[in-house]
């Protein structure tokens, strides 16, 4: 048979897979279902773009790097955007189906938590969530001792002349990120002298700023939603997600906002 689009695309077995559960069934558990499949996928891309870009990095090719930083940035925006259609969906709509997830939970996706590992937001205790002999289990300890982006993007400049402080290069990468007044000397001279360098520490703080509104975004269409109750699958519900808020990825390219407030010889 010749190649059709819905063959290439497996449309046929896609569409099989929204599957609701509840009695009817209920009018939105459809919704909610696409929703979370398809941010599922988006996680898959993210993972696969970022994945490039750490490749694009160690091969010292800035443009191609940016270029995949731009996409992923374009990919977060819609991260970002799915949350309004979450939230046509009212109160007593999600509660119509709410007790057939059970035990099930966004807190469960891996492949969010993988991004997360990958970014740098490093928590070994999440892996306890899947059973040793899972998928997920694996991928996270796989993620868990990789380098992060940051280590990536340190290595990237150490290999282009910058002074790189020594414990950074050679720090435990399956520990947060530790700011470092230091590194934070060299990003400034960064800025002031190096542009294109400057432009990739630019699409990096983006990034960061994109996950960082998705979680505030998160935060408030389900406090809108469920209010204080605790979440599906046990979590804290709002309370946890809030716990989430105001934790960069790359604290450093934070920090030196402050430095630019003097002159370029000061």
């Amino acid at each position: 048979m010749p190649l059709t689009y819905a063959s290439y695309l497996k449309v046929e077995e896609l569409l099989a897979l929204q599957q609701p559960l509840s009695d009817g069934p209920e009018h939105d558990e459809m919704l909610f279902i696409v929703i979370h499949q398809v941010y599922e996928l988006w996680f898959k891309e993210m993972l696969h773009e970022l994945d490039q870009l750490v490749r694009w990095l160690e091969a010292d090719q800035l443009t191609p790097a940016l270029h995949t930083l731009k996409r992923c940035l374009s990919v977060m925006k819609i991260l970002v955007a799915q949350i309004d259609i979450l939230e046509t969906m009212t109160p007593l709509e999600f509660l119509s189906f709410r007790d057939r997830l059970e035990t099930a939970s966004g807190f469960q996706s891996y492949q969010f938590r993988e991004l997360e590992f990958l970014l740098g937001h490093k928590r070994p205790g999440v892996r306890q969530l899947f059973p040793e002999s899972s998928t997920a289990h694996r991928r996270l300890s796989a993620r868990l001792e990789e380098p992060t982006i940051w280590d990536i993007f340190l290595r990237y400049l150490e290999r282009h002349g910058y002074a790189v402080p020594a414990d950074l290069l050679a720090r435990d990468v399956t520990q947060p990120v530790p700011l470092s007044p230091k590194l934070q000397s060299t990003l400034v001279d960064i800025y002031r002298r190096h542009p294109p360098v400057a432009q990739l520490c630019e699409r990096l703080l983006d990034l960061d700023e994109g996950f960082q509104e998705w979680r505030y975004r998160h935060v408030k269409m389900v406090e809108r939603t469920i209010g204080a109750k605790p979440g599906t699958g046990g979590s804290a519900g709002v309370e946890y997600l809030k716990d989430t808020l105001f934790q960069p990825f790359f604290p450093d390219l934070w920090a030196i906002r402050a430095e630019f407030n003097t002159g370029p010889d000061a």
